[in-house]
């Protein structure tokens, strides 16, 4: 499911303001220049402003074919309920389209599960573990990580050696669920179990609230079915 051209890392610090900014001009609700002007005041030179503007162009200003219509609903999510987290937004557009930012957030979630906290050294041992023992490793997890504590995801404590989650936030059920699902879908490349959704560590900053296996079932972007151990699973509609 995940295409090469999906491998792309993250590897920025993207602010929440600027992805507001992004998803908004998208929408029609913003012009480009606002966004223009937020990443000129905030970067030192243009090689810096056209790496960041490469990811933000990624999320929600120039997303890949393959996931130009699930941009284009969840944008249409925001237009339709502005109330929705933009959080929640882009931290499913970030999962389907960045698989190396969704395994960083698989970690954290795994790791802070029961204590609800962890240590950085932990988070980056496990994704040298997976992506090799490189520089480049450690320094777009450290982008990642920056990224979710901007988010309100996590808080970075004693000067970012120990992260700590943040309160989930609730969705209530809202529409964007079942678009958050299919995130973790496009990001796991398989299908997952039902009864698993809401606790997945890869959506760890969130409560989807309601009622998921009657949310999920309504989604028309999405395919229930039972697998051979009797579980009812969820998937991409074909």
């Amino acid at each position: 499911m995940n295409t090469p051209s999906a491998q792309i890392g993250f590897d920025r610090f993207i602010q929440l303001d600027w992805a507001t900014a992004a998803l908004r001009v998208r929408a029609g609700m913003s012009n480009l220049d606002d966004l223009v002007r937020m990443l000129d005041s905030s970067h030192a030179g243009p090689a810096a402003k056209k790496k960041t503007r490469t990811v933000i162009n990624r999320l929600w200003l120039e997303p890949r074919p393959d996931l130009v219509e699930f941009a284009d609903r969840g944008v249409r999510i925001y237009s339709e309920s502005p109330d929705t987290p933009v959080s929640a937004l882009t931290w499913g557009m970030a999962l389907a389209t960045y698989p190396f930012f969704g395994k960083v957030a698989e970690i954290i979630g795994r790791l802070t599960t029961l204590q609800g906290d962890c240590t950085s050294a932990e988070v980056h041992r496990r994704m040298s573990e997976i992506y090799g023992e490189r520089e480049g490793t450690r320094r777009m997890t450290n982008m990642v990580l920056q990224s979710q504590a901007d988010w309100g995801a996590i808080e970075r404590l004693d000067r970012g050696r120990r992260i700590a989650r943040r309160k989930a936030t609730d969705l209530h059920g809202a529409p964007v669920v079942a678009w958050l699902a299919e995130a973790c879908l496009r990001s796991t490349g398989r299908a997952l179990p039902v009864a698993n959704i809401e606790s997945n560590p890869i959506i760890y900053p969130f409560n989807l609230g309601g009622s998921t296996s009657y949310i999920l079932s309504k989604s028309k972007a999405l395919e229930m079915r039972v697998d051979s151990a009797g579980n009812q699973v969820i998937g991409l509609a074909s």
